[in-house]
């Protein structure tokens, strides 16, 4: 997978990958709304070029209160989001192994969680660990914005039911028809310490 090419779908207007775009920045201008006052600590996973979170930190009233990290691993890509990032000095992009939880080290617990581009390449046992391990990610009240496609087997609803059995509460679930699959949990439980040295997932197919 040429995981840089995989983002020009983004540009065209209508498809499914801006929609879902669209539907994962809407949630990251709910999820920072959502945050008390102060700092607020963001990362994401996997981001890519980090459009979900670049194109809506510049006009939201938060900007500032934010500090951000946004792992991935792909040099083009993270490239792109250090030119897309300008201006926005609180944000730090890394080309690293978004895998390896201790790349979230001194910013966790966050505040707004994304696991985006994620749980469509990798196998039911890594989404699992992954979720597992979000508690140790997530500060009391914390988002997790995750995306998932909807297509055989729609893992969904498994994934939802992961979520909620750990202490997350669902938000938000796009409709079954739209498409693409974006799904908000806010966490409800206590934060966990970071476990060092873990690897949650390996990339197994080229998914969404």
């Amino acid at each position: 997978m040429d995981w840089r090419r995989w983002h020009d779908e983004y540009d065209e207007a209508g498809s499914g990958l801006a929609r879902r775009l669209a539907a994962v920045q809407d949630q990251v201008r709910a999820g920072l709304d959502r945050c008390p006052p102060g700092q607020v600590r963001l990362i994401s996973l996997c981001a890519g070029q980090g459009r979900d979170v670049l194109d809506v930190l510049p006009d939201h009233p938060r900007r500032d209160d934010v500090h951000a990290r946004l792992v991935e691993l792909d040099p083009r890509n993270t490239a792109f989001a250090q030119e897309r990032a300008r201006g926005l000095p609180q944000v730090e992009i890394v080309t690293g192994d978004a895998a390896q939880v201790d790349q979230y080290d001194g910013l966790v617990p966050a505040d707004v969680v994304l696991v985006c581009g994620v749980f469509g390449n990798i196998s039911d046992e890594d989404i699992e660990r992954t979720i597992d391990t979000c508690p140790q990610l997530c500060r009391t009240g914390a988002t997790v914005i995750w995306t998932r496609h909807r297509g055989e087997p729609d893992l969904v609803p498994v994934i939802c039911e992961w979520f909620e059995a750990r202490g997350f509460e669902r938000v938000w679930v796009s409709d079954p028809d739209a498409g693409f699959g974006v799904g908000v949990h806010r966490y409800a439980g206590e934060p966990q310490a970071l476990v060092p040295g873990r690897t949650l997932f390996s990339f197994v197919r080229g998914g969404v």
